[in-house]
């Protein structure tokens, strides 16, 4: 590998669901599960090794009673129309399955130090277990996937949706995937973390599969970009995980993936 591109193993300690944003500011900006679930933080670096030891800010604490009270996951940071905004799931302090995903705005310019504003919870149409929630711009149009457990079956599945505004639905969801083949139902049959790569003409999303443990993987799905994302019949599915354990790179389980660039390259960043 070139030198150039030799990254830091890991990139960042300890934090599940990594998310990367780099701004127009030049800075990388990094968010992450933290291990106790109980709060967002954000840090930022010129470089990507850099996010290893860079300055980091709690910028949101969990509520101690109601909604956004309990399992703080998957934080990603977005900038939208000159507004940053945090999507990120989590429970109820009582009831910490009461899963649902929430939104954070700031219309400041750092939003390391910027005022964040709670939106509240995003209707996804159906009260069920829901969570990883990102968001990605196409020809104009704003998109959310997330994943969604569909009742009564214990299945987790990945829904699209249009967006009116960044907290709104515009359409009613889609199921974009469910998990079908024998590598998708390892522990528990799940399709979650979806994440967005629009490149070559196809927009590519990339998703995990299984339980989280050692059979964790990456499942991947592609559309031409000028089709209609909200058709299902729009899409192609592989039927094979494009990303998995490896015993002898000694990588286990790897998932919840983001993409970024460096230097024009695409860099995909994952946990495991």
């Amino acid at each position: 590998m070139d030198k150039k591109y030799e990254y830091n193993s890991p990139l960042v300690y300890q934090r599940a669901d990594p998310f990367v944003y780099l701004h127009t500011d030049g800075y990388y900006y990094f968010t992450g599960t933290m291990p106790q679930y109980d709060c967002i933080e954000i840090r930022r670096a010129k470089t990507l090794n850099g996010l290893l030891t860079a300055d980091s800010e709690v910028v949101w604490k969990k509520h101690t009673t109601g909604e956004m009270g309990s399992h703080i996951w998957a934080p990603e940071l977005h900038y939208i129309d000159g507004v940053w905004y945090i999507y990120f799931t989590a429970g109820d302090a009582k009831d910490v399955w009461e899963i649902r995903p929430y939104l954070l705005m700031c219309e400041d310019e750092n939003p390391m130090t910027g005022k964040w504003i709670e939106k509240g919870r995003i209707d996804v149409g159906v009260e069920s277990f829901s969570l990883d929630m990102t968001t990605f711009i196409h020809k104009g149009e704003q998109y959310v996937l997330w994943a969604q457990k569909t009742e009564p079956a214990d299945v987790s599945d990945v829904y699209i949706a249009k967006m009116k505004n960044p907290w709104t639905l515009a359409t009613k969801p889609m199921i974009l995937t469910t998990p079908e083949y024998d590598w998708e139902v390892q522990g528990f049959k799940v399709n979650e973390g979806p994440a967005v790569l629009v490149r070559n003409g196809k927009v590519i999303v990339t998703y995990s599969a299984s339980d989280t443990g050692w059979r964790y993987c990456m499942g991947m799905l592609w559309a031409d970009e000028n089709s209609d994302l909200l058709d299902i019949k729009s899409w192609h599915k592989s039927d094979k995980p494009v990303f998995k354990t490896s015993e002898e790179n000694k990588q286990y389980g790897p998932g919840h993936n983001c993409f970024t660039t460096d230097n024009g390259k695409d860099v995909l960043i994952y946990h495991s």
